[in-house]
């Protein structure tokens, strides 16, 4: 359909996995299932529930008559009970235990629940992908000497490896808050209008046991340990805020990977992968823009700043619930999943398929390797007999004047030539190759990247070596 709006980030960026968690027909599907946990609950706590009603109702869990429902909807602007009414037609036996003592939120509430935690998990997949992706990278290259740089100003050597480390560090740490908030995963339960539970302590006779029960068993029917203590009718809308702050993390990770990559590739160093027919620019065909990494930059801004939205709902809710959570939040939540969704996904794409230009690497550290190796050349000389305070002096003479060259001439830095053609300094051409060997001047990065793969990256990757997730698609 052409003649109406979609969301690019259904037609566009995110998964078909991840936007079917937030399908309607998942939810409603998940509907069904805590209405049959609700009537299995009842009976188990000695209410008038059949076996025969909870074997129609499972018998039509799944087969959603979704035109009755939709029908109903128009006339009672009510979606919880126009799906109650649909699912009654088709459970006519059951049709008056539906939903028994509930409020709206027993499904509307603890199905939003249920989507976050397996988007979450979604996420944690595609976070362990995108981390393994980077861990080979790095091991690859953890030895290859590159110019680093401070302020976008080219600074002490590191690694491309060591580099690569930096990404996977703050990855890391998304990953753990991912972990945090689903070790913390706890369903509503069944609170009724203002969580107290009082409809369910009348259909009770008053037994306060009998209600807590209810809220345990329904959780683990629903596979889940816990239910929130106490509650208003809805769960806390501050947990929303809290898993978005969590994809907001996600996003600040991404968008720095990214932005790495495009200075990289400006400078022709690392690129993104290109594919055989892909065009980089409409106008100019010579082009290779990292529309990749630029996407993942765009997608990661739009992430960001939707975490804003359930701040602002969980600090406007009144008392036990008010409404204005509802429109908002169908939006900004499923979009921030959808939206870290497609950021992992391309960023498992880009990191997998990374170029390396070695030569363009060792050619950059080359022309700034000499202002660099001057203090070890200094001490080198001093030495010999050499005067430290005259050495100094000459190096910055010489310094300036091959900078200039470099600026404003050929491009060329001379400062090695320069320095073996000073008699003041004693030291021969070939002399002055041995102390630029690049490798000298790294550290421990090498040794640094090969730790931290061992010790951080291999024991998290082992561990969620079932979920993790690298086999992505990406759609333009």
């Amino acid at each position: 359909m052409h003649d109406r709006y979609e969301s690019p980030l259904s037609s566009r960026y995110a998964s078909d996995e991840m936007q079917y968690l937030f399908s309607s027909d998942n939810k409603f599907r998940t509907w069904r299932k805590l209405w049959i946990a609700l009537a299995e609950t009842e009976r188990e706590l000695g209410l008038p529930v059949t076996e025969e009603q909870i074997a129609e109702l499972k018998a039509h869990a799944d087969d959603i008559n979704y035109d009755i429902a939709a029908a109903r909807e128009k006339e009672v602007r009510h979606d919880v009970m126009a799906h109650v009414y649909a699912y009654g037609q088709q459970c006519p036996k059951a049709k008056g235990i539906i939903h028994l003592g509930a409020t709206s939120c027993y499904v509307g509430d603890n199905t939003d629940l249920i989507i976050l935690y397996d988007a979450l998990r979604l996420i944690r997949g595609k976070l362990a992908g995108a981390i393994a992706q980077l861990a080979r990278f790095a091991d690859e290259y953890r030895a290859l000497p590159t110019l680093a740089f401070t302020h976008f100003q080219p600074a002490q050597p590191t690694t491309v490896g060591k580099r690569a480390t930096l990404w996977i560090q703050e990855f890391l740490m998304d990953l753990e808050e991912v972990e945090y908030r689903l070790s913390g995963a706890k369903l509503l339960g069944c609170k009724g209008t203002t969580g107290t539970q009082a409809s369910f302590l009348e259909l009770f006779g008053g037994d306060h046991e009998k209600c807590r029960r209810l809220d345990r068993r329904i959780a683990e029917k629903m596979g889940y340990d816990a239910c929130f203590a106490v509650s208003g009718q809805t769960y806390p809308r501050k947990l929303d805020s809290a898993i978005l702050s969590t994809l907001s993390g996600i996003a600040q990770s991404a968008a720095k990977f990214s932005n790495d990559i495009r200075l990289l590739q400006h400078l022709k160093e690392v690129e993104e992968p290109f594919e055989k027919n892909q065009i980089g620019s409409s106008a100019m065909a010579y082009k290779r823009n990292p529309m990749r990494s630029e996407r993942i930059a765009s997608l990661s801004r739009y992430l960001i700043a939707d975490t804003v939205n359930p701040a602002m709902t969980a600090a406007t809710q009144w008392f036990e619930r008010t409404l204005d959570d509802s429109a908002n939040k169908r939006i900004s939540v499923a979009e921030a999943f959808l939206a870290a969704d497609a950021v992992l996904s391309l960023v498992i794409n880009v990191s997998g398929g990374l170029v390396v230009n070695t030569a363009v690497i060792d050619r950059d550290l080359r022309r700034e390797l000499p202002f660099m190796a001057t203090e070890n050349i200094m001490m080198d000389c001093v030495k010999r007999g050499g005067d430290r305070q005259e050495l100094h002096e000459r190096i910055r003479v010489h310094s300036m004047e091959a900078a200039r060259r470099v600026k404003q001439g050929d491009g060329v830095n001379d400062l090695m030539e320069r320095i073996a053609g000073d008699p003041a300094f004693g030291v021969t051409a070939a002399e002055l190759e041995g102390i630029l060997e690049p490798s000298r001047y790294v550290g421990r990065a090498p040794e640094q990247t090969a730790e931290f793969l061992k010790e951080e990256v291999r024991p998290v990757l082992d561990r969620l070596n079932d979920c993790l997730s690298l086999d992505v698609e990406i759609k333009v």
